[in-house]
């Protein structure tokens, strides 16, 4: 008889898994990765694999959830201090990760949202609608516990000024893919988003 396994084992084998499928995405791009590939890089057969996922929409999708869960974390307040110098420096930390662009998952994604499968199958994939929900969603949390304790008055809706945020940065980051940062000066543009979102949030200095 075969030992059973935890589920704890079961999902800590899947993070593995997602991760070494992720290093392989954005080494090779979502076209040409293979489920052989990421066997290869996790070490793996393909029955156990094939134990996790479908197929390699399925791994990717399962990536995605993965980096963007990450991405979500960053945008929970702390709870000192007030929320305007938080949302600042989270702003002026994307410099970091947008001039480092070609070692991100864009490619890939870029890829994936062109694919026939998607193209033509996009209700096969509520997740990707889902992801900018709640993306959008958090950043707004963020702007409305601003407002309710008083330290930011918004001149336009929390939720269309957090779309505008996550609009700006991912062309930001898709132009700056394509001609490198050199070309797009990534931190005068962030700082420029800054610039017009005080305008936009008004924040006040909360003692």
């Amino acid at each position: 008889m075969a030992p059973k396994v935890s589920e704890e084992y079961k999902k800590e084998r899947e993070r593995e898994l997602i991760e070494a499928a992720k290093k392989v995405f954005i080494e090779k791009g979502f076209v040409r990765t293979s489920m052989q590939d990421i066997m290869d890089k996790a070490g793996i057969s393909r029955g156990a694999l094939y134990s996790y996922f479908n197929n390699i929409e399925h791994v990717f999708i399962e990536v995605l959830k993965f980096d963007d869960q990450k991405d979500i974390q960053r945008f929970v307040p702390s709870d000192e201090g007030p929320l305007w110098p938080q949302l600042k420096n989270w702003v002026e930390e994307q410099q970091i990760y947008i001039e480092a662009i070609d070692q991100t998952l864009l490619y890939a994604k870029a890829e994936f949202f062109l694919s026939s499968n998607y193209a033509s199958n996009k209700d096969n994939f509520p997740y990707i609608f889902e992801r900018y929900n709640r993306t959008t969603e958090a950043i707004e949390e963020v702007l409305n516990e601003g407002t309710s304790i008083g330290e930011f008055s918004p001149q336009q809706s929390t939720r269309s000024i957090a779309r505008y945020i996550l609009s700006f940065i991912n062309g930001l980051m898709l132009d700056t893919f394509q001609l490198g940062h050199e070309q797009t000066n990534v931190k005068d543009q962030l700082s420029i988003l800054l610039f017009s979102l005080e305008k936009l949030i008004n924040p006040k200095s909360i003692k």
